[in-house]
């Protein structure tokens, strides 16, 4: 009997991928990039994609669109600690393509990366933007998903929420959600003396699940003490995503060398990955954006 093509869940998908032979510098496909070691040199790869009308409106402003594709990958770089090197597109042909263009000049400008090269398509359904972005580590080891340790802090930065209130037109936030800031400077000063850090793309609370999973502990977060852009909206800010901001976890007693929030701990492994205000947080559902 002929069943049809089955359909994955994200979670389903990675679970399948994670059968293959993997390179030991994937990290069993549990982290944001992949490492290699080259002689004295550890390359960080990430690769990212935009989808229009999942990841940005048909009528976007496509100079918007490269500057955000460039932007989160660079976002994942700063959550290992990664010095940009160059990074690679992949772009479908049929937009405002001298527009993305405009915007992709802007980005590599500002943050000083060239552009090494990728492939280029002519678009038939919605359009798709990707990135390989390589960086150069700057410490050993390299942060990942999975050092935080009873006892650690759990810090972001910046305020959350933002992305949301731009999406929604509120005009003082629109740089929140078009053309976000990755926190690269951070990441490196940070990455020396993290237990274990990623950025905040999918929705906090997914993201510190998703942290506590991989570190196999939990962490007991104050709702109350997570820097929200809109206090009467608290939860919404703490799941809709879109932020980057850095989510680490740092040795207790320790300041941060940048400007973050302490905004839970780490305590051993209970009941579920995430208690919330102190309840257990089982299922990852409804905690941020997931795919399928």
């Amino acid at each position: 009997m002929f069943h049809g093509p089955q359909r994955m869940t994200e979670t389903e998908f990675l679970s399948a991928l994670r059968t293959l032979p993997l390179h030991k510098g994937a990290r069993d496909l549990r982290d944001d990039c992949a490492l290699i070691e080259i002689g004295d040199e550890i390359l960080v790869f990430n690769h990212d994609t935009m989808v229009e009308d999942v990841h940005f409106r048909r009528e976007a402003d496509l100079s918007d669109v490269a500057w955000k594709l460039v932007a989160v990958n660079l976002s994942d770089l700063a959550g290992k600690g990664a010095e940009p090197v160059g990074m690679m597109l992949g772009h479908s042909l049929g937009g405002n393509d001298l527009e993305f263009v405009k915007g992709l000049r802007e980005v590599l400008a500002v943050y000083d990366i060239p552009l090494m090269g990728g492939d280029t398509v002519a678009a038939t359904g919605a359009t798709t933007y990707c990135i390989t972005a390589i960086g150069r580590a700057t410490c050993r080891p390299v942060p990942s998903r999975m050092g935080a340790q009873v006892g650690d802090g759990v810090f972001v930065t910046g305020t959350l929420g933002r992305a949301m209130l731009g999406f929604e037109g509120i005009r003082e936030h629109f740089a929140a959600f078009d053309r976000p800031v990755p926190r690269l400077s951070e990441g490196r000063a940070l990455a020396p003396r993290v237990t274990a850090m990623m950025d905040v793309s999918d929705g906090l609370l997914l993201d510190i699940y998703r942290l506590a999973n991989a570190s196999g502990v939990t962490m007991a977060i104050d709702s109350r003490s997570v820097p929200v852009a809109a206090p009467t909206r608290r939860s919404e800010c703490m799941r809709w995503g879109d932020d980057y901001e850095l989510l680490f976890t740092m040795p207790g007693g320790e300041a941060p060398p940048v400007p973050a929030t302490q905004i839970g701990t780490v305590t051993q492994r209970g009941r579920a990955p995430l208690m919330l205000d102190g309840e257990p947080i089982a299922a990852a559902d409804g905690l941020g954006y997931q795919h399928g």
